[in-house]
């Protein structure tokens, strides 16, 4: 069916069945041309099968969290060899898709959920083989997601040590003037502890070389051998007077 004025084709399916299931594109060919155009984008078209029974659904909280928090959405079915997808109210496409365990359950995790998380789950599957034959709907489940509180600023950790709610600044840049001070003071405490260790060893040479000299002036006297005179001036004997 072709609306001129507009310039739009409507190719209508009366009566579906599964073999209308799939994915269609469109074609044109301009007026007295022979030469047509690309093809467009793919459309796909998914048939419901009532005769598939819906899925279970079950939520893993109560259906009311803090913000942050990770949310599990589970969906299973009799049959085995389908996947599982995930519907949210207000959303045309399924905004999650699952393969199912071998127990035929798939899990949905929503991580770290927003205020815009919440609203109604629903889930479908479509059988292996059949990727446009969907099952109905199951029965939905409700997410409530509230805003949680930030923690009141000032506050210290259970350590009691201070955080960096304190007004503690624990990414603050030295200025070149502290960085100088600080090059200033590592070098005279190395100088300092260079001097100490200095002055220690010439002690230690010193008292090292006294004991030494001592252990000398036993040994000898033990062994008899007298200790060199020390050097005195001569004295002068007088003369008997004539």
């Amino acid at each position: 069916m072709l609306d001129e004025e507009r310039d739009v084709s409507e190719f209508p399916l009366v009566s579906t069945v599964r073999d209308d299931a799939g994915t269609y594109r469109c074609q044109y060919e301009a007026v007295g041309s022979q030469e047509t155009s690309e093809l467009s984008d793919p459309a796909e078209l998914v048939l419901t099968d009532r005769s598939l029974p819906p899925p279970g659904i079950a939520l893993s909280s109560e259906g009311r969290v803090g913000t942050g928090s990770n949310v599990t959405i589970r969906c299973w079915n009799k049959p085995h060899g389908a996947a599982f997808l995930l519907h949210k109210d207000g959303h045309s496409a399924p905004v999650q898709r699952q393969d199912p365990d071998v127990g035929g359950t798939a899990a949905f995790t929503l991580f770290g959920v927003t205020t815009a998380d919440g609203g109604t789950y629903r889930c479908s599957y479509r059988l292996w083989g059949h990727p446009f034959l969907s099952s109905p709907l199951g029965d939905n489940v409700t997410l409530e997601v509230t805003p949680t509180p930030a923690p009141p600023s000032g506050s210290q950790s259970h350590s009691g040590a201070p955080t960096a709610t304190d007004g503690w600044d624990t990414q603050t840049t030295p200025t070149p003037t502290e960085e100088r001070s600080r090059a200033h003071l590592g070098t005279a405490l190395l100088r300092g502890f260079v001097a100490a260790l200095v002055f220690g060893l010439g002690v230690f040479f010193i008292l090292t070389a006294r004991s030494l000299w001592r252990r000398g002036d036993g040994s000898r006297a033990e062994e008899g051998v007298p200790h060199p005179p020390n050097p005195t001036r001569p004295h002068s004997v007088p003369s008997d007077p004539l």
